[in-house]
This record gives C-alpha cells, sequence and structure tokens, in this order.
C-alpha cells in the first residue's frame, strides 16, 4: 500500500531535481517584452548624445551571445528553444564583440555628421542594460539615430525608444530611423540664425552706406550743374 505512494514521491523528487538542475528554457521570440532604447542630450556636453540600451529578456541577450559566438551553439535548438542562464550576460556584457555589434548597430548623426561613438563596460547587462556615448563634431540639438539591434537576428524585433520632453518611438525592421530633438532648438540652427541675423545687420548697414554715397555724388553732381 505505501510502496506507489513511495514510488509517486520518489518519481516528484526526481523531477523537481530535474526542472532545477536544467537551464531555464524559453522560445526566441521577438513577441515577447521589446527591447529599448532611452535617448538623451548630456547635461553639461551639448556635442554629447547617450543612448541606454537594454534587451526585452534573458534568451534575446543568449541569442545574441550565440550569433556573437559568445556562447555555444547548442544553447539555441533547431525548433527556437533558448536555454539561458543568468551568467550569459555576464559573459557579454565585457566582450568586444558585443561592443562592436552595438556600435555597428546603432548610430548617431547631428546635422548630416556621424557622431564616435563609445560603449561603456556594463555593470549588470541583464537589469539594466548598456549605455552608448555617441562624441559629435559640434553641439547638437536636433539627432538622427539609427536602431538596428536583433532585427539582425529576426525581422520581427522591435524597439521601444523613449527621449526627452516624453517622445516615443517605435523602431522595427524597415523603419530603422528616427530624428530626436534633444533640446528646444538645434545649436546649429540657433549659431545659423545668429549669423544670419548678424548678416541682415551688416548688409544693411552697408547698403544705408552706400545709399548715402550716392546721394552725396548727386548732390555735388546737381551742385555742379547749377553753377
Amino acid at each position: 500500500m505505501h510502496q506507489p505512494r513511495r514510488a509517486i514521491a520518489a518519481l516528484l523528487a526526481a523531477l523537481a531535481v530535474t526542472v532545477f538542475a536544467t537551464p531555464s528554457r524559453a522560445a526566441a521570440h521577438p513577441f515577447g517584452d521589446p527591447q529599448t532604447v532611452a535617448i538623451s542630450l548630456d547635461a553639461t556636453r551639448p556635442d554629447t548624445v547617450h543612448i541606454r540600451w537594454k534587451a526585452g529578456g534573458l534568451d534575446d541577450l543568449t541569442l545574441l551571445g550565440v550569433s556573437l559566438g559568445l556562447l555555444p551553439r547548442d544553447r539555441v535548438m533547431l525548433d527556437g528553444a533558448v536555454f539561458y542562464q543568468a551568467s550569459d550576460a555576464t559573459a557579454i556584457g565585457p566582450s568586444p564583440r558585443f561592443a562592436e555589434y552595438l556600435l555597428r548597430q546603432i548610430s548617431v548623426a547631428g546635422d548630416g555628421e556621424t557622431c564616435a561613438g563609445t560603449v561603456r563596460p556594463p555593470t549588470d547587462l541583464a537589469k539594466s542594460g548598456v549605455t552608448l556615448d555617441f562624441d559629435c563634431p559640434a553641439a547638437i540639438g536636433t539627432a538622427t539615430v539609427v536602431v538596428r539591434t536583433l532585427t539582425d537576428l529576426n525581422s520581427a524585433y522591435q524597439t521601444l525608444a523613449t527621449g526627452p520632453n516624453g517622445e516615443r518611438a517605435v523602431y522595427a525592421a524597415g523603419k530603422d530611423t528616427h530624428d530626436w530633438v534633444l533640446g528646444s532648438a538645434s545649436a546649429h540652427d540657433t549659431r545659423r540664425s545668429a549669423a544670419a541675423q548678424i548678416g541682415l545687420v551688416v548688409g544693411g548697414s552697408l547698403l544705408v552706406v552706400v545709399l548715402l554715397f550716392l546721394l552725396v555724388r548727386r548732390k555735388q553732381r546737381t551742385k555742379r550743374v547749377a553753377r
């Protein structure tokens, strides 16, 4: 009578050990929690743009790690299932390949000029993501930001992006570029406006001088004719 119960208890215990000893498994799904990017202008350096990227789930990081050759290929099954571990983010974060990938897939340009990017070493890639710093040739107020992360692995991936003043956008395959207003007005636009105003003042002054000169000469000619 007790033997069936003991057999069932032993079976349940064996299953429990198997479940907890096996790495977590999930389908590599771009339809889960989306990846995100947060875009901002440096508070003290108007020529520097910060972008914080974060994967939607650990399985996405594992899939990326496998594609970059940082994790074993057998972590992704033929049916798309991914066996991920918490240590995967630790293996991926410090890798130069990961940094190179981010700089290939994310870019920033200001006023048509490309900004040079660097990747900060992430402290907790899974929870906090990673920050990229883009140094631009000059101060900018409007930045053109391109995001193509993970869409090279599956075109169904999307990225939810946030910027200053509550602005939001969605990046996707075929829709990987968006212009972000990082200030009330572009620094280039401000300089151009100032230059235009100076030009108008100088031009106006020169015009007045020329008109006065012509007027004086005309009066002189009129006096000569009168004589």
